[in-house]
């Protein structure tokens, strides 16, 4: 009987120690400086009591019009306690006509009607949109209002939230787009995480590790 148990023990014994480095590559599967980065300063979230995940973008960028497919399918799939947001990036002049097209539409209600359609035209049929005209213009094909929309697109509201775009998006030292900020703590783009697909795996390993912190607290 003796031997029986003790050989049994040997067996569990063996197994823990064949186990164990694969639990181990498991758990260390995404390593920060590898996978995503951390950020030496974190910066405050919107809503503290939830998991914030940001996707910074630009309407003109091919790989976020390729990566917009993967993240709206991403955020069907999160449960209510995951904070989801885009924030436009900017670092010319261009990318800041855009950015306040973002605003405008969304200060209007209108954004989720015209989002798709502004990255396929940006994308597919290669429009600028360099000035407000010419995006009053193109938005008027959506039933937005041209008078209505170059008001909000100059208000002093949108130019504000540019401006808290700009400074957040310098906050998370992004490098390209697209790119996402898990709960203002990790920075995560395809080059570190191996593709857009994978990008996005981080990015829920990332909120799963937060979500625990959430509980801890």
């Amino acid at each position: 009987m003796n031997r029986r148990i003790n050989f049994r023990s040997l067996i569990v014994v063996a197994l823990l120690v064949l186990l164990t480095p694969v639990m181990a590559v498991a758990q260390e599967q995404y390593v920060a400086g590898k996978n995503y980065i951390v950020l030496d300063q974190p910066v405050r979230t919107r809503d503290s009591s939830k998991v914030e995940v940001v996707e910074l973008f630009w309407y003109g960028c091919s790989h976020c019009y390729a990566f917009e497919p993967l993240i709206k399918q991403w955020k069907k799939q999160q449960p209510a306690d995951v904070d989801f947001w885009q924030s436009p990036a900017m670092w010319n002049g261009a990318m800041k006509t855009h950015a306040q097209m973002f605003f405008a539409t969304e200060t209007m209600g209108v954004r989720d009607k015209v989002h798709d359609a502004i990255f396929t035209a940006m994308n597919v049929e290669r429009k600028r949109f360099a000035n407000v005209a010419e995006i009053a213009d193109f938005l008027a094909d959506y039933d937005v209002d041209p008078q209505q929309f170059t008001k909000t697109f100059n208000s002093f509201s949108v130019n504000s939230q540019v401006k808290q775009a700009d400074a957040r998006a310098r906050s998370y030292k992004i490098s390209g787009t697209p790119e996402v900020v898990v709960n203002g703590k990790y920075r995560v783009s395809a080059s570190l995480a191996g593709g857009q697909a994978e990008m996005l795996k981080v990015v829920d390993f990332l909120v799963n590790k937060e979500r625990a912190g959430l509980a801890a607290k």
